[in-house]
């Protein structure tokens, strides 16, 4: 063989396999959403032996310092599953939280907490980061003269430890504490005028703008409202068609789920909706693609039967989404990475 034939084969068989390596170390699926949020989907991401670690419903989950992800199920015979973000089991634990609902990590550079919401003991609770208790919050006996009365389903908290509580399925009110567990305030609560709350599923702490922020959910009223720290209303991002879930804001983004579309008129029709930094949707994934018109976002829909109802959204440090899924069949959570 001639040196210049020989040196031409060595070069293309080079680069076939560097090619067919970077193809095959691409992540295979199919591609959801739109704009600059498109997403390939992993089906099977943390699926695991159902007899040996059941879930139920599956309903939020976070990723600590370690970059490990956490997924909160109400499922007494392991509360917590604890991934790594391959899909791989870790651990688990828990098994005292019936209606174990809401979960938020606080991470304060030397450990991390937990903050579980249940719904069923009508309780929060702030753990370490391998369950143990640290204290727990009942209802101020002045706003709820009955435990029953107080079903909290989210909490965030600030960088200085204090912490609010949303009380998505009681009186929905949002309470204040500090970070010893005091109560510092109350604002939102039932009742007609924006100030008021039907169905605040969520709560989240927004720094992205020159002042803190909290992004409370208005579920039933399809929307998503601002508050400042003190509990005034500053905003109300309007999201037809979308009942939505907890807000999650990764970077310049708010992520949420979308338990259901209430234009479908049916069960079932969940998606996820991600907005920018101008609170524009940018993309739904399995959802209609977002359209404004004269600056007013159109009623989104369920497009395709991707979720059955997406209840939480946890983006990690890659920028990897992962789903949980509320009265889905007792699914395992979804992966979904992003696509340049």
């Amino acid at each position: 063989m001639k040196r210049k034939e020989f040196i031409q084969k060595t070069v293309m068989a080079s680069a076939s396999f560097f090619i067919a390596r970077d193809l095959m170390a691409k992540p295979k699926g199919p591609i959801y959403g739109h704009n600059e949020k498109r997403y390939r989907y992993n089906e099977t991401w943390g699926r695991l032996n159902p007899d040996k670690t059941p879930v139920n419903d599956c309903h939020e989950m976070v990723q600590d310092s370690k970059g490990r992800i956490l997924l909160l199920t109400n499922e007494t015979r392991n509360n917590m599953i604890v991934y790594n973000k391959s899909g791989k089991l870790l651990e688990t634990w828990g098994k005292e939280y019936p209606g174990a609902h809401g979960l938020t990590i606080q991470k304060t550079g030397k450990e991390d907490f937990l903050f579980i919401t249940d719904t069923n003991r009508h309780q929060v609770y702030k753990t370490d980061i391998h369950g143990k208790l640290i204290f727990g919050i009942d209802p101020p006996k002045d706003l709820y003269p009955k435990q029953e009365q107080f079903v909290p389903t989210e909490t965030t908290v600030l960088d200085n430890g204090e912490f609010y509580i949303a009380d998505g399925y009681g009186a929905q009110y949002i309470l204040h504490y500090d970070a010893s567990g005091k109560l510092k305030n109350h604002f939102g609560g039932r009742g007609d005028g924006d100030i008021h709350l039907d169905n605040a599923h969520g709560i989240c702490v927004d720094h992205r703008g020159a002042t803190t922020t909290l992004i409370v959910t208005d579920r039933s009223r399809n929307a998503f409202k601002r508050f400042s720290l003190e509990g005034n209303l500053l905003e109300v991002i309007k999201l037809p068609g979308a009942c939505i879930c907890r807000p999650v804001i990764k970077g310049d983004y708010l992520f949420a789920a979308v338990l259901r579309s209430p234009n479908l008129n049916t069960e079932g029709s969940g998606f996820v909706t991600i907005l920018n930094k101008d609170n524009q949707v940018v993309s739904n994934l399995g959802g209609s693609e977002p359209t404004y018109v004269n600056g007013v976002l159109q009623p989104m829909t369920q497009q395709q039967k991707l979720f059955t109802h997406p209840h939480d959204v946890c983006v990690d440090d890659e920028g990897n989404i992962y789903v949980a899924q509320w009265a889905s069949g007792k699914v395992y959570p979804y992966k979904f990475s992003p696509v340049a």
